[in-house]
């Protein structure tokens, strides 16, 4: 399928191209005030229940930038018999439960560390394929690729920061993400960078201080909640089966309340980092994740 143009922020640097080859107490979430959108259901399968996740680590990854990704993943299903003092991931993750099917879980299964040649060409989509098949994925797994900042791929900064799709029509669901850092973080990592285009406002500080790897994980979250609603491209759409706004994807640059284009939103300050974030995760780590469109309010949730 053809790549997804731009979305919506011509300034989002964080834009994913998704393809298919004494008060009250405190509320967590707040709507977003913009059009409502509406995702239909095509009625097709949804990734529900648990599921393997499978980490393919392809070029130079630091074990702390590796760290940061794995405790965001490990997020997910984290719970607490007490309410954090801000969101958490798994809220976050929570809204996927409005879609058609109930909740997904992820478990991290295998691990495969590749080195890149050097230098090497682009990698194509094809090669990114390979990579998923390395791992012999099961049928209740995803695979995800990682690719590192010195790795190049194709279309990557260009028109897209990451992919999504599947082996077969039905199996073998994957996504592909790459690390902006020296390429085009005015792209793909947004807000931590300032845009390409648009209002040049000041950059906001990358809460775990690695601007290429907190740009991935939003981009990762776009893409694994496109996963889960869309992953066969007959889920939750809106628009263009070829060019799907999803689940994350149709709420394209909002982090928090206000947002506008170049503008992210109200977001937490981190006071002795000044690094921003709206969610936490494990072990005490700190996240920026994109609003996501609930589908029982037909509207874009922020976690505030």
């Amino acid at each position: 399928m053809a790549p997804l143009p731009l979305l919506i922020f011509l300034v989002m640097a964080s834009t994913v191209v998704l393809q298919h080859s004494g008060g009250a107490a405190r509320k967590l979430t707040a709507l977003v005030e913009e059009q409502p959108l509406v995702l239909d259901y095509h009625k097709g399968l949804l990734l529900k229940g648990g599921y393997d996740v499978n980490l393919v680590w392809y070029g130079s990854f630091t074990s702390s930038q590796k760290a940061i990704i794995i405790d965001f993943l490990t997020s997910f299903g984290t719970t607490s018999s007490t309410p954090p003092p801000r969101p958490t991931v798994a809220s976050w993750w929570k809204t996927t439960e409005g879609y058609k099917g109930g909740s997904t879980s992820f478990t991290i299964a295998k691990q495969l560390n590749l080195l890149a040649s050097a230098p090497s060409p682009a990698l194509k989509n094809a090669d990114l394929v390979s990579l998923v098949k390395n791992v012999k994925p099961g049928l209740k797994s995803v695979t995800i690729v990682l690719t590192s900042a010195d790795v190049a791929v194709e279309g990557f900064c260009s028109s897209r920061c990451g992919t999504h799709g599947s082996l077969t029509g039905s199996e073998g669901a994957y996504i592909w993400v790459g690390n902006s850092a020296t390429q085009c973080p005015g792209h793909c990592a947004w807000p931590f960078h300032q845009p390409i285009y648009g209002p040049q406002t000041p950059p906001l500080v990358a809460p775990n201080g690695d601007v290429g790897v907190d740009g991935m994980i939003i981009n990762l979250a776009t893409l694994l909640a496109g996963t889960v609603t869309n992953p066969y491209g007959n889920g939750y759409f809106q628009g263009d089966k070829d060019a799907p706004l999803e689940a994350v994807s149709a709420c394209s640059g909002v982090f928090g309340k206000g947002a506008y284009p170049g503008y992210p939103g109200e977001v937490a300050i981190e006071e002795s980092t000044g690094a921003s974030y709206n969610v936490e995760g494990s072990n005490g780590r700190k996240y920026l994740v994109p609003a996501m469109w609930d589908p029982k309010m037909s509207q874009c949730l922020i976690q505030v």
